[in-house]
């Protein structure tokens, strides 16, 4: 152990580094990555997406003053390649830029901060969601992409709020009240000159930011009674739930049962999947912790974003309760799913698949459908078709969310379904034209 390294070596003969020695490299940033590297495809892509929106926000313009801003271009292709990585923060990418010549050749030179990078995630939602139904949608009008089979599957992924963050409504009482003292204090400390402008700013900015939380977090209470209530109206006290809580941290997050019978904070993410192409067609994120009511508005989603009524809906027994399948079937579409405690009835002699009393006619053409073979077979494609983007965006990453709220937790999400497409593109031909999706969506 007390040896040194030449010690150590003895007579061994091995080739040292030398770190000291002067070189020069002429080689641009262009020449340091491969022609065939996928960082050179993404830019290609972003290059090939309409981002005037975003340029029309920019202040900075050949007319006006102000700090030239960094390209949107830019900022998009940052982090779909980080998502493509399975990179999900936003201060890792700000680092990767200044030493990973993947990440240096996208930037070009331009400086980014995680700042920048972590508004741009957060607050696109809208712009993300037109890329991935334009996408969509010029693959459906070629009729690469049918829309006829779709498959719905929910997951839940981990918010960004910890179990301890979650209080009742006297506990929320007491953390208010200590937040707007802490809020005092701070405001009593913005005239101390020992203190520079930035420490002031970033403690004022913390004090608010915590009583919002908590103020939100409230309101989010207030409804959840009201839910609460609603639940127990008709039961006994013994079989009331416990007292409905409130996270101070992500107040839009609700503890929810997860995949290994935890219960932790997360949100619902729900994916609507073309079952032909494995494509991710449309995005949503709820605080639900079941799928029973959401089956609905994802369908009404689809068939709105699209223009087209699919001929085939399959999804698991989570989703097969009475008003959601109606809808569906009403709307002339076809349903698969699992009917519920069909399985037991099955063991138990019974016919799950024969009309009930007081059942409408919708839902018994589901049920009876599900006797059949073929209705069997069907469902059968529902568990590759919504099984498999899931646990492809969980592989890029989607375990656990690093922002709050609904809005920026979909946000993230829809980063994951553009990735997850965007690989599925490039693998997709069109035998016709020996082209790949990606191409055809690039012309």
């Amino acid at each position: 152990m007390n040896k040194t390294p030449r010690q150590q070596r003895g007579q061994a003969r091995v080739k040292l580094p030398e770190r000291h020695q002067v070189e020069m490299q002429l080689m641009s940033l262009d020449q340091m990555v491969r022609d065939d590297d996928l960082v050179r495809t993404v830019v290609k892509y972003a290059e090939s997406i309409d981002l005037s929106d975003l340029y029309d926000q920019i202040d900075a313009t050949t007319d006006n003053v102000g700090r030239d801003a960094i390209d949107p271009r830019i900022l998009f292709s940052l982090w779909l390649f980080a998502t493509l990585e399975g990179i999900n923060s936003a201060r890792r990418i700000a680092t990767l830029t200044t030493r990973d010549v993947a990440y240096m050749w996208i930037c070009g030179g331009v400086s980014v901060n995680y700042h920048t990078l972590s508004d741009f995630r957060k607050d696109n939602a809208k712009l993300l969601d037109n890329i991935l139904t334009d996408s969509i949608a010029v693959l459906h009008r070629q009729g690469l992409v049918q829309l006829q089979t779709i498959a719905q599957d929910g997951m839940r992924v981990r918010a960004s709020a910890g179990s301890g963050s979650f209080r009742t409504q006297e506990s929320l009482e007491k953390s208010r009240e200590k937040a707007q003292q802490f809020v005092e204090e701070v405001a009593k400390t913005q005239d101390d000159d020992d203190v520079s402008a930035g420490s002031k700013a970033a403690r004022k900015r913390a004090a608010d930011e915590k009583l919002e939380r908590i103020e939100a977090a409230g309101e989010e209470l207030e409804e959840m009674h009201r839910r609460y209530d609603q639940r127990n109206k008709h039961k006994s006290s013994e079989h009331h739930r416990s007292a409905p809580r409130a996270s101070t941290t992500d107040p839009e997050a609700r503890r929810m049962k997860m995949g290994d019978n935890g219960f932790r904070p997360a949100y619902n993410v729900q994916f609507a999947n073309d079952a032909d192409a494995l494509l991710i067609i449309s995005v949503d994120v709820t605080n639900e912790g079941s799928d029973a009511g959401l089956l609905a508005s994802m369908y009404d989603d689809v068939c709105g974003r699209y223009d087209t009524v699919p001929e085939q809906y399959l999804a698991d027994g989570g989703f097969s309760k009475k008003e959601g399948v109606t809808h569906v079937e009403r709307n002339g579409t076809k349903f698969y799913g699992v009917l519920h405690n069909e399985k037991k009835q099955v063991a138990e002699g019974k016919n799950p698949y024969e009309k009930r009393s007081g059942e409408n006619a919708h839902y018994t053409a589901f049920r009876e459908r599900m006797g059949t073979e073929e209705a069997k077979a069907i469902y059968e494609r529902r568990a590759a078709a919504a099984e498999f983007p899931n646990a492809n965006c969980r592989n890029q990453g989607l375990q656990q969310f690093s922002v709050r709220g609904l809005a920026k937790a979909k946000a993230q999400s829809l980063w994951h379904a553009i990735a997850y497409n965007f690989r599925r593109f490039m693998n997709l031909q069109d035998s016709q034209r020996n082209q790949s999706y990606l191409e055809i969506l690039m012309m």
